[in-house]
């Protein structure tokens, strides 16, 4: 009976471990709390190189490292390219991947400054078809609160934000339209576009 008891618990212990090694979304699948915590270290890690006193050349670069920890930086690109990232290579979509989160550093870093000795605090979280949306609000020196809501998602394997809403604005679908933009005045040269975003 023992050994019975014994081969079956090795065996069950072994499909679990297996199991989470494959599976892991499906065993630690994002929740409200989670998504909350992602914003939550968003907002810090930017807070922490706001008030670091350094450079701006090395802030932006902070900046871009931390959309990459915490965006899913590789669905924004493709998302922000449309069809065109159909017809790229693999390569192509590497090298543009990598000018864009680079791009978007620059843009939106340079920005950041005008969060200096203001505050953002993570309010609430809801769920959405695809993830949580997680709603915060932004208190700047002079002006009035104003809403920033992340959309949170782990459908790349781990907790990221996919998107942003800056008082209302979809972040991503303003890039599309203004990458769209730079494209089609490149002549769909899409070489000529990754050279330029960097």
């Amino acid at each position: 009976m023992n050994k019975l008891f014994s081969r079956r618990s090795f065996v069950s212990t072994s499909i679990a471990t297996f199991a989470t090694a494959l599976l892991p979304n499906a065993l630690l699948a994002l929740t409200e709390s989670s998504a909350k915590r992602l914003v939550d270290s968003v907002v810090a890690d930017v807070n922490k190189v706001i008030n670091s006193g350094r450079s701006e050349s090395a802030m932006l670069k902070d900046f871009e490292r931390i959309f990459v920890r915490y965006g899913d930086v590789n669905i924004m690109a493709r998302y922000v390219l449309g069809v065109d990232a159909r017809s790229a290579s693999p390569a192509q979509l590497r090298q543009f991947t990598d000018a864009f989160q680079g791009y978007i550093a620059r843009k939106y870093g340079r920005r950041f400054r005008e969060f200096i000795g203001g505050e953002v605090i993570v309010r609430d979280a809801r769920k959405i078809r695809a993830g949580y949306e997680v709603r915060s609000t932004v208190k700047l020196r002079g002006e009035a609160p104003f809403e920033v809501t992340f959309l949170v998602s782990d459908k790349s394997g781990s907790d990221k934000f996919f998107n942003m809403f800056i008082e209302g604005v979809n972040m991503l679908l303003t890039e599309r339209t203004e990458i769209g933009a730079m494209l089609d005045a490149r002549g769909g040269d899409l070489n000529r576009l990754i050279a330029d975003l960097r």
